[in-house]
C-alpha cells in the first residue's frame, strides 16, 4: 500500500484530493521538509522519488525509506501533529500534490474510507519498520543489501527480458545509510552479488538477474 496509496483511492476521492491541493515541484537534491520542522502539510507524490532520512548524534545520515509515485508523505505528523520525524529529499525531479493539514483533516472527515486506508498505511509502515529491525539483527551487510535491492526491484523495477532493471538514484553512501553499513561494506556486498551472477551494476542502475536468489540471500520468503 505504502508504494501506491493514490491507486487505492476512487476517482471521486482522487478528484477531491486534487481540488483541495496545490501542485509543487522540487529539483533533484532539494529538501521537501527537514526532521524537526513543524508540520503543516501532507503530499501525494505524483512523479519522482524521495528519500526519507534521519541523522545520528554524530551527524551520519540514516536512510529510512525510499518513496515513489503514489506514496503519501507526511502522514505521521498529520496524525499526531508532532514535528517531522524525518527529512525528505528529492532523489530526482519530483512533482507532488500538497494539501495543508486543516484541508487534509476536512478531507478525511468527508471521506471516511480514506481515513481507514490511512490507518492501514500507518500500520503497514510500523510493521515494515519492525521487519527491518529484525533484519538488521539477523543479516550481514550482504543480506541487507540484497533485501533493499529486492524492495527496489519489486517497487520500481522495469522488466527487461528475464531481468529487472532498477534506475537507482541513490549513491553508494546513501545505500550504505539505508542498510546500516559502511560504503566499503556495501561495495563489497555488491561485488559478492555480482560474482554470484545475481545482479549486474552500472552507473546509477542495478539489474537484478536472479530475484529468487536475492530473496533467499536476504532471508525473505519466496514471493
Amino acid at each position: 500500500m505504502s508504494g501506491d496509496f493514490w491507486a487505492l483511492l476512487t476517482p471521486a476521492e482522487q478528484e477531491a484530493f486534487t481540488r483541495h491541493s496545490m501542485q509543487r515541484r522540487w529539483t533533484r537534491g532539494e529538501v521537501l521538509c527537514r526532521e524537526g520542522d513543524s508540520s503543516d502539510w501532507v503530499a501525494m507524490l505524483r512523479a519522482g522519488r524521495v528519500k526519507a532520512s534521519s541523522h545520528t548524534a554524530s551527524g551520519a545520515e540514516v536512510v529510512l525509506a525510499v518513496r515513489g509515485p503514489g506514496a503519501l508523505l507526511g502522514e505521521l505528523s498529520a496524525v499526531d501533529r508532532a514535528p517531522r520525524s524525518a527529512t525528505l529529499a528529492a532523489l530526482e525531479p519530483v512533482t507532488a500534490l500538497v494539501m495543508l493539514l486543516p484541508e487534509f483533516e476536512a478531507y478525511l472527515q468527508a471521506h471516511g474510507r480514506v481515513a481507514i486506508l490511512l490507518m492501514r498505511l500507518l500500520s503497514e509502515r510500523l510493521r515494515d519498520a519492525d521487519r527491518k529491525r529484525v533484519e538488521f539483527g539477523a543479516q550481514d551487510s550482504t543480506g541487507r543489501v540484497a533485501a533493499r535491492l529486492v524492495e527496489l526491484a519489486e517497487r520500481f523495477g522495469r522488466a527487461e527480458g528475464g531481468a529487472i532493471a532498477i534506475a537507482l538514484p541513490l549513491s553508494q553512501d546513501e545505500l550504505a545509510g539505508w542498510v546500516g553499513a559502511s560504503r566499503e561494506a556495501v561495495s563489497k556486498a555488491l561485488g559478492v552479488l555480482r560474482t554470484n551472477g545475481w545482479v549486474r551494476t552500472s552507473r546509477m542502475q542495478v539489474t537484478v538477474l536472479d530475484l529468487a536468489a536475492l530473496r533467499t540471500r536476504a532471508g525473505l520468503p519466496r514471493a
